[in-house]
């Protein structure tokens, strides 16, 4: 005979409401009344996982156990969206390749500053942002010689994980010309494991985009890839971090979002650069002097 069926728990409205503002203070990811079908669905796994009656009980648990932070980590994994592949958005790439890392190592050059880029991938999901970023800099020969650091971070461990193992199945590489495919990734059981030369330089770790202690612990970038994060957060939560953001970013970096993102009502501490292939974000120098083509 089969095994009864355990009925589903219903999560109340009250309860949906401290769940959303929960996960909303500790990431910035807001889930208005429509998403209470969403939470609903995805959360009921961890009450069966943690044999909770009760949503309440589970509100109890984040709130107060002392493996709290472990669940959030769970929950992270459970509602954030990380659908991504390789080279995605390819005319941002191009200005990143074509335009944009010529102007910054012209820019160090005539200031006399050390040969070093530092790109940080905010959002990094399971890896093929940080890794197209890296194959993308090795096959530029005026960055010969330069010191170049990668940082990818998620708020998912999943995925880190994932990043970490650097192994991608055939989905991750349908915008992927066939040139990077075999010059930077050996195949492996069906699917393709990403190389040394391009793993070498990315570092993957574990952040908040909210924890702004953290955030300057990764010290200061030339460039931030933060593309399709944003979307899911308020305007209040939109607004840290893009400061966060401002902060990072040396005088003259480039802060480059996704397609359908906009810092419009957000914060004026950018100036919009439109370059030939796109337009980016860039921190207003010291001086006021930014390079314009």
């Amino acid at each position: 005979m089969p095994l009864p069926v355990e009925p589903e728990i219903a999560l109340p409205d009250e309860e949906f409401r401290l769940l959303r503002d929960l996960v909303y203070s500790h990431s910035g990811l807001y889930f208005d009344d429509d998403a209470k079908y969403l939470l609903e669905k995805r959360l009921s796994r961890r009450l069966a996982a943690l044999q909770l009656k009760s949503y309440r009980e589970y509100f109890q648990f984040l709130k107060f156990n002392r493996k709290r932070d472990q669940e959030l980590e769970e929950i992270m994994d459970l509602l954030t969206t990380n659908e991504t592949y390789f080279f995605r958005e390819a005319y941002q790439l191009s200005a990143f390749a074509d335009e944009i890392i010529p102007e910054l190592c012209r820019v160090k050059l005539a200031a006399g500053q050390p040969r070093r880029l530092r790109i940080w991938s905010a959002g990094c999901s399971s890896g093929e942002e940080p890794y197209t970023i890296a194959m993308l800099l090795l096959e530029m020969h005026c960055l010969q010689g330069w010191q170049l650091e990668i940082i990818g971070t998620d708020i998912s461990q999943r995925v880190l994980q994932q990043a970490r193992r650097g192994i991608y199945g055939r989905s991750a590489f349908r915008m992927t010309d066939d040139y990077y495919r075999l010059k930077y990734f050996e195949p492996l059981d069906g699917s393709f494991r990403i190389a040394d030369t391009v793993r070498q330089l990315v570092a993957i770790s574990h952040l908040n985009l909210l924890d702004r202690t953290r955030m300057a612990m990764l010290g200061s970038f030339d460039l931030i890839f933060c593309r399709n994060v944003i979307i899911y957060f308020d305007q209040s939560a939109k607004k840290k971090v893009v400061e966060s953001f401002h902060g990072a970013l040396q005088g003259g970096g480039f802060l480059l979002l996704g397609h359908s993102e906009s810092l419009m009502n957000i914060t004026t501490l950018f100036t919009l650069r439109h370059f030939k292939n796109d337009m980016v974000y860039q921190k207003p120098s010291a001086s006021g002097a930014e390079e314009r083509w």
